[in-house]
């Protein structure tokens, strides 16, 4: 075998998963069918809820919430916000890391300069296993302690201010409020799929 043969299976095999990727995004921003199952008729009590917007609308291919209350789905509404939030956080990451930007100096006393740990998933190679303990400790921290409703005045699944930080918040009006909590949740979404596309691209380039 010479070495095209060899690279066509690979070539083959990289086009089919980025193909199922695509099909998969694009059929997650297709517009509902109208149809009036009982699933469909279930669900009415949330198609008004923020994130039911154009071109989707309402869309829950799995009835996660088919048989839920309003606490169910406020819990995975929370769940949501949360990894939207997580998954802009690590898309920005990744760009300033494959930018070129590091933080200077040493990650620990033995000499291992951030300049030396490489982007993406790889990176977690290169980093000490104290390092790795104290990343996870620290996200267990912000978890149990910092990223939750502490006062029980939350006005929404995912509104951590706790009387504390509030950025104007309570100066917009209601209008304003719905369509910054849709654009989170957009870029949120957004940056779910694409935090995974980057992961993914890893793996196969």
């Amino acid at each position: 075998f010479n070495n095209t043969s060899q690279l066509k299976p690979s070539s083959t095999m990289k086009f089919a998963l980025i193909l199922s990727i695509l099909i998969v995004g694009a059929a997650a921003f297709s517009p509902p069918t109208k149809e009036t199952s009982s699933s469909h008729l279930k669900n009415c009590q949330f198609e008004d809820e923020v994130g039911a917007q154009a071109p989707a609308g309402f869309w829950d291919p799995l009835n996660l919430v088919r048989f839920e209350d309003q606490e169910r789905f406020d819990r995975l509404r929370y769940v949501e916000v949360k990894h939207g939030r997580v998954s802009m956080l690590a898309v920005l990451g990744h760009i300033v890391t494959t930018a070129g930007y590091r933080l200077p100096g040493d990650i620990d006393k033995s000499g291992t300069a951030f300049t030396s740990i490489k982007t993406g998933i790889k990176g977690i190679q290169d980093i000490p296993q104290s390092g790795l303990i104290q990343i996870i400790a620290f996200i267990g921290f912000l978890e149990l302690v910092v990223m939750k409703d502490a006062t029980g005045k939350a006005e929404f699944p995912g509104d951590f201010r706790n009387g504390f930080i509030d950025f104007g918040w309570d100066s917009f009006s209601d209008e304003e409020k719905l369509s910054k909590r849709a654009i989170e949740l957009n870029n949120g979404r957004a940056a779910m799929m694409g935090i995974l596309g980057l992961m993914v691209h890893e793996q196969i380039s």
